[in-house]
């Protein structure tokens, strides 16, 4: 019976592959930019709805905690009740919840309702990514994942600028309405074009008898969001000064042992920890993690630099940032047709070595910068990260049985999301730390000996003096202390730059050394 023995090993997608992939990128643009086109609305939002802005920031934080739980589990989910069901149910919920975001009387509602958008959300990627897998032959796989690394990569550079335009010219609430027609094609052309392969299928008929590890999925809940929550409010809360933080904190540690150590013994685990004895997994996700948190902590450094310290709008501090996304769309499919060619071990090198330096020409970065510096910056970094995001993508899956690319693509899409938190709440915390560190050093050569102090003391008071000899002389004072928190905090983003630069230079040799050299075109163990 050889015909029948492995009739799943050629089985193709009804349609072609690239109307697939096109599908599902369209909902992977809409859940990736609705991560990040929310971050610039907060104060509209608190206004609206009558909250403070340090309550309205648990918008971002609900989504971001409900997302981190979703994500390990999906795969488990998926091979319960099928992918493209799944898949379909994540876009119905992405979708309805985003209306009940727009439609939100007050703040509780809407922090509900962000719950379950980000439950429907945190489903998507992984499906997507697992699907295109399966989707694509091994040599053009590179071209698919390029294809849904645009919307991954192109999402967040335009997300700030959009968000920005549309509380400027419009309700905030349109942020999320605009998410409604998206949802609605994806759902429609989802129901034509997704379906699921035959191993799958059959998955799904073996799990109807096993039990559900209600401990695995409990640890898994729990730890992945205390976790976000540590990240997210760390800084906010002052770290471990915080009650709430420390018990989160140790409720994190708990939980995340408690399942590596659980699911690794577990004959049907909700997460396959034991992917990890795959090195070229446990590299991928390691590189993965790092590519989030470089990703995503740039996309709201430079924004953040520009507007808090050179007085950019919020809509313009977007438009620095969406040359890089068209920079990085260009790249895409140059890689995609690349990592067919070359094995992606030196693409990834390629990739480190370009971000390294594009950070380590950032670190010029002062209050005298134009615009286009400013976007140049950011287009140097977003040439390098096309050559991160298609090649780990493409090499996760390699000697991994194809019934578990479920499972890796969950897992590697934790690791961007858990990194870019990891990254966003570093630098946040290193920035706020550092810049009183250098204000402190700065006030210290501001003696009344000091000449160059002097001369700007007797310069401002003549040019206040209009309001009388006390009050320019206060005035003179404030001023000169307000040029010394603002050049506190370029020093401060200058070193953590140079922080960035570092670490990605660091991981240009480690590559080399422990990532295994792929064939250009290979595929998963089992494939054929």
């Amino acid at each position: 019976m050889p015909a029948e023995a492995h009739p799943e090993a050629h089985w193709r997608p009804k349609h072609s592959p690239w109307l697939v992939a096109l599908t599902v990128t369209l909902a992977t643009f809409m859940e990736v930019l609705d991560t990040s086109i929310a971050n610039v609305a907060l104060p509209h939002i608190a206004g609206g709805l009558s909250a403070t802005l340090d309550e309205s920031t648990w918008v971002l934080t609900s989504y971001l905690v409900s997302n981190a739980v979703v994500l390990p589990i999906s795969a488990w989910v998926s091979s319960r009740v099928g992918r493209k069901r799944f898949y379909m149910s994540c876009v119905v919920l992405f979708t309805v919840s985003s209306f009940l975001c727009g439609f939100a009387p007050n703040l509780h509602s809407l922090i509900f309702f962000r719950v379950l958008q980000g439950i429907g959300g945190g489903g998507l990627a992984p499906s997507e990514q697992a699907i295109l897998a399966d989707t694509f032959e091994p040599r053009q796989r590179g071209m698919g994942f390029a294809m849904y690394g645009l919307a991954v990569v192109f999402a967040p550079a335009i997300g700030p600028t959009l968000g920005g335009y549309i509380v400027d010219h419009a309700s905030w609430r349109w942020i999320f309405y605009i998410n409604i027609p998206v949802g609605i094609v994806s759902l429609f052309l989802s129901s034509i074009m997704v379906e699921d392969p035959p191993w799958l299928e059959k998955e799904k008929r073996e799990s109807r008898g096993v039990k559900v590890d209600w401990l695995g999925l409990a640890l898994v809940g729990v730890g992945f969001g205390c976790l976000q929550v540590v990240l997210d409010k760390g800084q906010q809360d002052d770290w471990f000064s915080s009650p709430l933080i420390v018990i989160f904190t140790m409720l994190t540690i708990i939980c995340l042992v408690g399942t590596v150590v659980w699911e690794w013994v577990h004959p049907n685990p909700i997460v396959n920890i034991r992917l990890f004895k795959n090195p070229n997994f446990g590299a991928s996700f390691t590189l993965m993690f790092t590519l989030g948190a470089v990703l995503y902590g740039t996309t709201v450094l430079i924004p953040q630099f520009v507007q808090s310290l050179m007085g950019y709008t919020a809509e313009r501090a977007g438009m620095v940032l969406s040359p890089g996304g068209f920079t990085t769309m260009l790249m895409m499919p140059i890689v995609g047709i690349l990592v067919s060619r070359v094995p992606a071990k030196y693409l990834i090198t390629a990739g480190f070595a370009g971000l390294s330096l594009a950070l380590w020409h950032m670190t010029s970065i002062n209050l005298q910068i134009d615009p286009y510096t400013a976007t140049m910056y950011r287009v140097f970094q977003a040439a390098s990260l096309a050559f991160l995001f298609v090649p780990i993508n493409t090499v996760c899956y390699i000697g991994v049985p194809r019934e578990q690319n479920n499972q890796v693509s969950g897992l590697m899409n934790l690791a961007r999301n858990i990194g870019g938190s990891v990254g966003i709440s570093f630098l946040v915390t290193t920035l706020a730390r550092r810049s009183q560190v250098y204000q402190n050093q700065l006030v210290d050569k501001m003696t009344t000996s000091n000449p160059v102090l002097q001369d700007r003391l007797e310069h401002l008071t003549q040019l206040f003096s209009s309001a009388g000899p006390a009050e320019a002389l206060r005035r003179a004072y404030g001023a000169i202390y307000m040029t010394i928190q603002q050049q506190a905090a370029v020093l401060a983003y200058a070193r953590i730059i140079e922080d960035l630069a570092i670490v990605t230079a660091i991981f240009v040799p480690l590559i080399l050394l422990f990532v295994k050299k792929n064939r250009p075109g290979e595929g998963p163990a089992g494939a054929h």
